[in-house]
């Protein structure tokens, strides 16, 4: 299997999907674009991951982020107190000449995330930022959880809040902002207790998935299949916005992941830091034709 190659490979614009497994991508990539589909091994299981060992020089990249971890807020990644877990030293501003933080200005408060069309959207209203970069990313959030078939997502929105919540204090007065309660909610405080008592078990790592998900649906088809079913439905949506926009970018497309996304293989749950397992590292490398 071939290693991401992600910034040496030839490509004007590349379409990121946040926590895409490359099997199920494989499985239906094809109802919405054409083109040469390879398996590349990421560098990272998670974004902070991937990104701190992709971006390491500098790059020019218009770069359109629906994921607050890649933002231009100049926070590095150990210190966002909303919690990147992990002590990666790394800036995406530093690295990374134009980032748009679309989590921040095309945010859907309904559906607690970015939706693929305030990326399109943002990548539309700075023609001018594209024309100037070398190439353009574009990294939409899904498959990533929340689930758009479903409804509104709570983790995810949370970590937008805190960071937006930090950039703005550390704007107003130089220094790091302070909890303001956005990171009250349930997923930012139940979760890391469920972990730490049980030691990173499959029932923790389930816990944070089990907020996104139907408690019936839970019950009525188990957590892997109702999770599945809700993922490869994110997908879809994501691969129809993005059919819609290629036929308009012109230059070599590509469309990747930064990472997949784990559903009780080996125990894992979601997706973690430096847990390099297939699921998790095993992601699309298409070719758009």
């Amino acid at each position: 299997m071939t290693d991401h190659r992600f910034l040496e490979s030839d490509w004007d614009y590349c379409l990121v999907l946040d926590a895409c497994r490359y099997d199920v991508f494989r499985d239906v990539y094809d109802e919405y674009l054409d083109g040469t589909l390879e398996k590349r091994q990421s560098v990272g299981s998670s974004t902070p991951e991937w990104a701190s060992k992709t971006f390491t020089g500098d790059h020019d990249i218009a770069y359109f982020s629906g994921n607050p971890f890649i933002n231009d807020l100049g926070i590095p990644l150990n210190e966002l107190k909303w919690g990147a877990s992990c002590d990666y030293e790394w800036t995406a501003s530093d690295h990374i000449t134009d980032i748009f933080d679309v989590w921040q200005t095309h945010w859907d408060d309904d559906l607690g995330t970015v939706p693929p069309s305030g990326i399109e959207a943002a990548f539309r209203e700075e023609s001018a930022a594209v024309a100037r970069a070398d190439r353009t990313v574009l990294h939409y959030m899904q498959p990533h959880a929340p689930y758009l078939s479903y409804g509104s997502g709570g983790k995810l929105k949370q970590i937008q809040k805190g960071i937006k919540a930090q950039g703005e204090a550390a704007d107003e007065d130089g220094t790091d902002a302070q909890d303001d309660g956005t990171l009250a909610a349930l997923s930012d405080t139940i979760r890391p207790k469920i972990e730490s008592r049980l030691e990173d078990s499959e029932m923790a790592q389930k816990a944070g998935l089990w907020l996104e998900l139907d408690p019936k649906e839970l019950l009525s088809n188990g957590t892997r299949v109702a999770a599945l079913e809700l993922y490869e439905a994110n997908l879809r949506i994501a691969l129809e916005s993005i059919a819609d926009l290629v036929d308009d970018l012109d230059g070599d497309v590509v469309v990747t992941a930064d990472h997949g996304e784990a559903f009780g293989e080996e125990g894992v749950w979601e997706h973690h830091i430096e847990t390099h397992i297939p699921p998790l590292v095993e992601v699309p490398w298409l070719d758009v034709a």
